[in-house]
């Protein structure tokens, strides 16, 4: 019998068990019933030299491929001649047989080429296919409403720069999902309200992280804002800063807190109730402290409430009852004291998701982007899930203990001074500036020496300076001191800035030089002669939309020829702000004592 006469023989011949071993056997029928073929003729002479013993005998399967086309008749005839070849002595039998192998082989190479790239490209196009299909699950809006000039911070020495991301929550009731977890049904198509507000600032070296709230009834300058959804421009008002979502989207609210700050926002993103209930369960829930019982039930005096209800301790809340916690308010006193158990609560997802290296969990990730792409709302620039899945590789490895929440500074608002605040802009302005100077807030350097600023263009002379000085000491309730605008300018001719003059009062809490925004680095340095003369610290200097350098002399300036010197544990930016440390993990909160069982 000829080496190819039996299925199994040869270096080609079929494998038992073959689709239990991944094989596709099928690869090779072209070649089986070619070698069939070749021994088993269709009569003639190829026949008669097979049935003779002197060639190759088609098998057992040969009379099953005699209609197989050029492939049985064009096989046959050279098998049929290589037989005869080898009933003569030839030799020729052996050479046919090697060309037979070879054509073999290349068949073999080209299916199994054939097969692998199917492979690739199908396990590929399924991949794009599924990155496409998270893609198409964010919903995105403009950055902007158009209602901002804030210029994005120069990259340091490394040609890296600080990160600003606005996170908002909102307290839409426009679904039926959002009414059953939010109640207030009346305010069903009513606009949203933008209920929770963080502003996450990362150092452009990624070594530090602050997360900064402003309560929610604060009274802001909110600016123009574009609302596309309506096609309709609202113009700039001074309103409650939960407000700013309805006059133009996430962009206004992101506007509206550049325009406070002078920090540049590179991005936000937005969640609604039925989102951070996804959202909490995908990444499994925050262990949170309380140091009473605890049961935020609604009351004749405040109607509301978030139904949390808690034995004292620790405990881990995720879903719903995640969604109670962050919206508890009057049972941990205030919006303060909420903005405080948002933030022990964003720790611990942090501290958790970091502990469980769910960073390198592949199913773990998919589970989680599958939830947020589908429960977030971002600004445009972030809207693919290569940008979501880069901004948390960014932030995956920053220290606990670099990663500060706190909340703005603020004073009671005049205008109503039980149920709204303003920013205190003595201790919140420091702030903003440290953050636009990418300063880390816990006043750490990670080691490396401070950066030397750079050196601007010299400040032109006092005496060619034409500054405007305005009395802005009429703040916080109390009158503003007659005079005090003269005796500043006064103070300034003495130091050689002869064209200053006095300007217009206008109220402000604390003391700052102002120069035009056009004016660029010379009008900073001139702004920064001005300070210095008269003991200024740099954070007052502000470009502002003002028409020439501008001292406004403010409620913490109110005697004396040279800004008072401030007691440098006053100038923390984290005292009296609440602040939470991320390796905190003993943070509990108080209980209001009308909210306890």
């Amino acid at each position: 019998m000829g080496r190819n006469s039996v299925r199994g023989e040869g270096p080609h011949g079929r494998v038992e068990r073959a689709g239990e071993l991944g094989w596709d056997e099928s690869l090779y029928e072209d070649d089986a019933s070619g070698s069939a073929a070749r021994g088993r003729g269709s009569g003639g002479p190829q026949d008669a030299a097979a049935s003779d013993g002197s060639g190759t005998s088609g098998g057992p399967t040969g009379s099953g491929d005699a209609g197989r086309g050029d492939a049985g008749s064009g096989d046959a005839g050279s098998a049929g001649a290589g037989s005869g070849d080898a009933a003569a002595g030839s030799g020729h039998r052996r050479g046919g047989s090697r060309r037979r192998e070879k054509k073999r082989k290349h068949r073999i190479l080209k299916w199994t080429a054939i097969t692998l790239a199917v492979l690739i490209f199908g396990t590929a196009g399924a991949g794009y296919l599924y990155y496409q299909h998270l893609n198409a699950n964010i919903r995105k809006g403009d950055r902007s409403a158009g209602g901002s000039d804030a210029k994005k911070a120069a990259p340091n020495a490394q040609g890296q720069t600080p990160l600003n991301i606005l996170l908002i929550g909102s307290d839409s009731r426009n679904s039926d999902e959002n009414v059953a977890l939010g109640g207030a049904k009346k305010d069903r198509g009513g606009e949203p309200h933008a209920d929770v507000q963080m502003l996450l600032h990362v150092s452009a070296d990624r070594k530090n992280a602050s997360v900064v709230s402003i309560p929610r009834d604060t009274r802001v300058d909110v600016p123009e804002c574009k609302d596309t959804e309506k096609n309709k421009v609202n113009p700039p008002t001074n309103a409650i800063i939960n407000e700013a979502l309805g006059r133009g989207g996430a962009g206004c609210v992101l506007d509206t807190w550049e325009k406070l700050t002078g920090i540049y926002i590179d991005h936000w993103m937005m969640v609604d109730f039925a989102g951070v209930v996804a959202i909490s369960d995908a990444v499994g829930g925050a262990d949170v402290c309380v140091k009473q019982n605890i049961d935020d039930h609604p009351t004749r005096a405040q109607p509301g409430g978030s139904h949390l209800h808690l034995t004292a301790g620790n405990h881990n809340v995720k879903g719903e009852q995640a969604l109670q916690w962050l919206r508890t308010r009057h049972a941990f006193g205030s919006d303060i004291g909420r903005s405080q158990a948002q933030h022990m609560y964003m720790n611990s997802v942090i501290r958790n998701l970091k502990d469980q290296d769910a960073f390198t969990d592949t199913g773990r990730l998919m589970n989680i982007a599958e939830t947020a792409t589908k429960s977030l709302k971002v600004s445009a620039e972030l809207g693919t899930v290569k940008k979501l899945f880069d901004l948390g590789m960014e932030l995956k490895d920053i220290p606990m203990d670099r990663i500060n929440m706190l909340t703005m500074p603020r004073l009671p608002d005049p205008k109503a001074p039980d149920v709204h605040v303003i920013p205190d802009k003595a201790k919140a302005d420091p702030l903003w500036a440290m953050l636009r100077d990418d300063k880390p807030l816990d006043g750490k350097s990670d080691g490396k020496p401070a950066a030397t600023p750079a050196k601007g263009p010299a400040a032109a002379a006092p005496g060619s300076l034409a500054v405007n000085v305005v009395n802005g000491t009429g703040t916080d309730g109390r009158v503003a001191v007659k005079g005090r605008a003269t005796e500043v300018v006064d103070a300034l001719k003495g130091k050689g800035f002869t064209k200053a003059a006095t300007g217009s009062s206008a109220p402000a809490p604390a003391s700052e030089v102002d120069y035009p925004k056009g004016a660029g680095a010379q009008g900073k340095s001139d702004a920064e002669s001005v300070a210095t003369a008269l003991g200024l610290p740099a954070s007052a200097v502000k470009a502002a939309d003002v028409k020439g350098l501008t001292l406004v002399v403010g409620g913490d300036w109110r005697t004396g020829a040279s800004y008072p010197k401030q007691d440098p544990k006053a100038a923390d930016p984290l005292k009296d702000t609440e602040t939470v440390n991320g390796a905190d993990k003993g943070a509990c909160m108080e209980v209001y004592a009308p909210y306890r069982f």
